[in-house]
């Protein structure tokens, strides 16, 4: 009735009002939909606020207001129609409530809808997870992050918090997630995930793309069974920056994979002091298993190693391999081998032992081992490469008196220019072998002859010199002066008439 005779503003809000509370709701949405002066907004608020979420849901819709529409639908029930309110709205804090009014009411489809529109926002994320995880529902909010990843705007957080999840109840398809966005993932906190996980293998994966090889090596050397993999163990050990990592990892690997050792240890030599790693193997009596190591790094000719080499040879009873190494790498304690070599048991390393001698100059007792060993040649050879005669001589009596003439013979032309004759022709003399001597004698007679010949034109030389010497002048006789022509009326006076002269007056004088 007071409507009909004012239409105040006061009068039709509460008549709205009225309707709500009378649940008169068709009257209600007639009064609405025509043209009236009612604050509908502030009826809508009070309505919602008693429960009468029906009428509000009227009022709301009447102001085109969504985001309070959106609420109002699901204190209704009406989830999927507070999904469309809420795009209208396009508020995130709409989605909030609308999903986790979805989540508390299991409707999982509906609130993964609002929540695709909640993850892009970083600050949202966080709030959106602890509202899933407090209840349980990690399926679905895994769910629901896997689906984000493809959308436009999805962004760092998401695919770090996913690694996570995945690492927590999920963990199978970590590694699987991480091989594809590792580049997109908040790398140190997937660490401190995975770690707290015991996800071992991811672990060294993300160490190894955040470059923290060190650790990655550490990390895998710890858990050998399920992080360390071989060819990525190898790739990663060379970018270490900590040096000690490589003995480390030397020792790691004869305790775990002695038989891959030597692959290591070639792709460690670059770096490797090759002369604490020996020791290492010595102390540690392993030597033996890593000789093809000691072999494809001999070149750098490293003391450690040679002696090292040398001595499994010799343990070996390998004669050809250690005279090859030997003589190829010489930065080993020569006289040290030489004498330990002196007493084996085979003649080839007691041979072996006079080369080395020979090769320090001590040729004594190169030759003197040789003689004990009955090695005539090389005794031979090492006393005429010594340059030196007494040890020579000392050879030829000591072939003497083994009854040894052949060799004797032979040995005269081995050290043939230290010999000299008097001596090999008093020695064959007394022993009865001048036939072993003669040939060395009929050289030598030989050698005399042509330095006689050639002194001989040398001094033809010379005295035809000196006879040219001779006739030639030792100072030179002047030749003839060549007289000038005198010219007309220069004719010098005629001594012939003078004298003519003189004797007419000599005839005067007669005549007086």
């Amino acid at each position: 009735m007071a409507r009909k005779k004012a239409r105040e503003t006061f009068i039709e809000t509460e008549l709205i009002f009225a309707y709500a509370m009378t649940n008169r709701l068709s009257d209600l949405e007639e009064f609405i939909s025509g043209p009236n002066h009612a604050q509908i907004q502030q009826v809508g608020d009070r309505c919602f606020e008693k429960g009468m979420y029906d009428a509000a849901k009227l009022l709301y819709n009447n102001v085109s207001n969504f985001a309070k529409l959106a609420i109002t639908l699901v204190h209704l029930g009406e989830y999927q129609g507070a999904v469309d309110a809420a795009r209208k709205a396009n508020s995130t804090r709409t989605w909030k409530e609308v999903c986790f009014a979805c989540v508390d009411h299991n409707e999982f489809r509906l609130a993964q809808m609002c929540g695709l529109h909640i993850v892009v926002h970083a600050d949202e994320l966080e709030e959106l997870i602890n509202y899933y995880q407090n209840r349980g529902y990690f399926e679905e909010l895994i769910q629901l992050l896997e689906a984000a990843l493809g959308l436009e705007r999805a962004h760092m957080g998401m695919f770090t918090e996913l690694a996570i999840l995945y690492s927590k109840y999920k963990p199978s398809k970590m590694r699987e997630h991480l091989e594809l966005f590792w580049s997109r993932v908040n790398i140190p906190k997937v660490l401190r995930a995975a770690e707290q996980a015991h996800l071992w293998a991811e672990l060294v994966f993300l160490y190894d793309k955040y470059e923290e090889y060190d650790n990655a090596i550490t990390a895998m050397m710890a858990h050998p069974t399920e992080a360390w993999r071989e060819n990525h163990f190898k790739d990663v050990i060379t970018k270490v920056a900590n040096i000690e990592l490589y003995y480390k990892a030397v020792q790691f690997y004869l305790d775990f994979k002695p038989m891959l050792l030597n692959d290591l240890l070639v792709v460690l030599s670059p770096r490797l002091d090759h002369t604490r790693t020996v020791t290492h193997f010595v102390k540690s009596n392993h030597l033996k298993l890593v000789k093809p190591y000691l072999r494809s790094v001999q070149n750098n000719n490293n003391k450690a190693i040679n002696e090292a080499l040398n001595n499994l040879l010799i343990e070996e009873e390998d004669f050809v391999g250690l005279r090859s190494s030997i003589d190829a790498f010489d930065n080993f304690d020569n006289i040290a081998l030489a004498q330990r070599l002196e007493k084996h048991e085979l003649i080839e390393f007691r041979r072996i032992s006079a080369y080395l001698f020979k090769g320090n100059n001590r040729w004594k007792q190169a030759v003197e081992l040789c003689k004990k060993d009955r090695l005539f040649r090389d005794a031979m050879q090492y006393a005429g490469e010594s340059r030196s005669s007494e040890i020579a001589e000392e050879l030829l009596e000591w072939f003497l008196d083994s009854d040894l003439f052949e060799c004797f013979g032979a040995c005269l032309y081995q050290c043939y220019d230290l010999l000299k004759p008097d001596v090999i022709m008093e020695l064959a003399w007394r022993h009865n072998i001048m036939d072993f001597a003669m040939p060395f004698m009929i050289q030598v007679v030989r050698e005399l002859s042509i330095k006689v010949d050639k002194l001989e034109q040398s001094e033809n030389i010379r005295s035809s010199d000196e006879r040219s010497d001779q006739t030639q002048p030792i100072v030179y006789e002047p030749q003839p002066m060549l007289m000038l022509t005198a010219g007309p009326g220069m004719m010098a006076p005629s001594y012939g008439a003078g004298y003519g002269g003189y004797a007419a007056g000599y005839g005067g004088y007669a005549g007086m």
